[in-house]
């Protein structure tokens, strides 16, 4: 069962009804975010077959991955069009998404203890308080098996002050209250209807992230930039077309992607927590 969406919940149904979420992932530095959230995945979930749960998982980019590996995936996520989307993705495929539904990360309807896996790799910037993530960082944990691990996605606190510079709209005078805001509290609007400037959101610093995961009773295995600073690469598509350059930019990223110092730097942060 869903709630009814709050405000800050229908812009984001708005703004994912004008953008295509798949299309940011395989194109521009979203290769690279693509590409290192499997690669941090892969390095810590145990083989398959286990129960995944991909919960705010989009039209299914990621859950179709894993089932192509051999994992029984379960996605949930808010936005009616992208399980329809979800559905055509999978249909055909020799290993098919398990279960596909329309949900909130609140409250999620797997019994305790059925999952050996669950993604958050979107729900945490798309709840703007704090309860609301503390309470799905709970339902995940109460569905995971003993043992069982949590991949959970922060935009960083910084992300759109360095976007805004690296992509030339820190000029624009309708964005400088978005990233006053951004640099203060953490709490994303935009009122110009520009979806370049994204939806309501919150933006995480580092540390808080892994408080929000030991608050809900999670203990945090590892901390990860996931782009870490490849994405400010001056000519990024170039040299992601290069296999010897893309393997050099993966593995300085991978020397970086702990270091306290790096994490804020990267748009994308992923917290890795075990029950």
């Amino acid at each position: 069962m869903t709630e009814r969406p709050s405000n800050s919940l229908s812009e984001m149904l708005q703004h994912y009804s004008q953008v295509d979420e798949d299309s940011r992932l395989i194109q521009g530095w979203g290769q690279l975010e693509l590409a290192r959230t499997q690669e941090l995945i892969l390095r810590a979930l145990k083989p398959a077959p286990a129960k995944i749960l991909d919960v705010g998982g989009g039209s299914g980019i990621y859950s179709a991955w894993l089932a192509s590996l051999g994992y029984e995936v379960h996605l949930l996520d808010l936005v009616p069009e992208h399980i329809q989307q979800a559905r055509s993705r999978s249909a055909g495929q020799q290993h098919p998404i398990a279960g596909m539904t329309v949900g909130d990360a609140r409250h999620l309807e797997e019994p305790d203890g059925s999952m050996d896996a669950v993604l958050l790799l979107g729900p945490l910037y798309h709840l703007t308080e704090r309860q609301d993530r503390i309470t799905s960082l709970k339902e995940a944990l109460r569905v995971l098996s003993p043992g069982g691990l949590l991949f959970a996605a922060a935009i960083s606190r910084f992300a759109s002050l360095l976007d805004s510079l690296r992509h030339g709209f820190f000029e624009d005078p309708l964005f400088a209250p978005i990233l006053d805001r951004d640099l203060t509290d953490g709490q994303h609007r935009n009122p110009t209807g520009n979806p370049q400037y994204f939806t309501t959101a919150y933006f995480h610093r580092p540390g808080e992230l892994s408080r929000e995961l030991l608050e809900a009773g999670f203990h945090v295995e590892s901390l990860f930039a996931i782009e870490g600073p490849g994405w400010l690469a001056k000519d990024f598509d170039n040299l992601w077309t290069d296999q010897a350059l893309r393997r050099r930019l993966l593995e300085a990223i991978r020397k970086v992607e702990r270091e306290p110092t790096i994490l804020g730097a990267s748009p994308h942060i992923l917290a890795v927590g075990k029950k």
